[in-house]
């Protein structure tokens, strides 16, 4: 039944299901024998989530820095347990009137790098155990705050005691937490209504598909909504591989780097190519015995690298 495919799915997670949940009924409907997800959503968020399967799995890492874009609905005067609207309520207070100059003036303060402490309501684990687990047995430990980045927020509506917006924020970023802190900002409490995961880079505004759209196509029609596995890696830079470097490469060997300028950029690992523009998968750059650039294998692709392994 199940075979082997390579490939990303932008897939549009529905508001309820689980990232892993969506994951195994995708891998059904394309039949793939390798699956997994490049970091979950939250069953109370929808939006992007991309899917790897077959080959493609050994990149679903490098998707995980990525930057995040996210629509959420803010409801203001009352603060639940868990951030969002699946905890009960625990504080209640009175909204001030809003206006656009006044919720500006909040989200400046939140701009830029910051140190966030996540939520107790999170699958951070603690000693083996997740964090939701501890806080519904009432228990709350302390988390370490870490490093995150909100490249942009904006209002885009509001009303007497909700808002509306969008953030562009770095990866392990709690939109809850933004939430929450905006409210405080806005002199009162607050927490997530909806939550709405618009991309996740480098898939920055490309279509998505959901489960019902897949189960409504033939075989055919979904596989060709499969983009090739280095679609999630257009952020690193490209080398085209010789003839010549390609055997080598595929046969274990550390070929010296024909295509490669420094200039290029700052980024440790690259997208390697062979003659015919095959992607064979990952390399870097190292110096030998002699100072000389050399390409050292990081993960490659079983199927492309073969061809060139048996070659001449």
């Amino acid at each position: 039944m199940y075979r082997d495919l390579d490939g990303v799915l932008l897939l549009d997670k529905a508001l309820g299901l689980s990232s892993n949940a969506a994951l195994q009924r995708a891998r059904r409907l394309l039949r793939a024998a390798k699956a997994g997800h490049t970091g979950s959503l939250d069953p109370l968020a929808s939006g992007m989530l991309p899917l790897c399967f077959g080959e493609a799995t050994k990149v679903a890492g490098y998707l995980l820095d990525g930057d995040k874009r996210y629509a959420f609905r803010l409801a203001l005067g009352a603060k639940t347990a868990t951030g969002d609207a699946e905890g009960p309520v625990i504080a209640e207070a009175v909204v001030p009137a809003l206006d656009a100059a006044a919720i500006e003036q909040a989200m400046v303060g939140l701009r830029g790098p910051q140190q966030q402490v996540p939520p107790m309501h999170s699958a951070l684990k603690r000693d083996g155990r997740p964090l939701y687990e501890l806080a519904r047995q009432g228990i709350e430990v302390e988390r370490a705050p870490r490093a995150v980045v909100l490249h942009e927020l904006v209002c885009t509506a509001f009303g007497a005691d909700w808002l509306e917006a969008e953030v562009r924020c770095s990866k392990g970023t709690y939109v809850r937490v933004i939430g929450e802190t905006l409210a405080a900002a806005l002199g009162t409490v607050g927490h997530l209504a909806a939550l709405r995961r618009l991309w996740a880079a480098p898939f920055a505004d490309l279509p998505v598909v959901t489960l019902e759209q897949l189960e409504a196509e033939g075989e055919t029609a979904r596989e060709a909504r499969l983009l090739p596995a280095d679609a999630a890696l257009v952020d690193h830079p490209a080398a085209t591989l010789s003839l010549v470097a390609a055997r080598a490469l595929a046969r274990g060997q550390n070929p010296v780097c024909e295509d490669y300028s420094p200039a290029a950029g700052p980024h440790k690992v690259w997208r390697l190519y062979g003659p015919d523009t095959t992607f064979l998968g990952l390399g870097e750059v190292v110096s030998d015995a002699s100072g000389a650039a050399i390409w050292r294998a990081v993960r490659l692709f079983a199927g492309p690298v073969a061809r060139f392994a048996g070659s001449g």
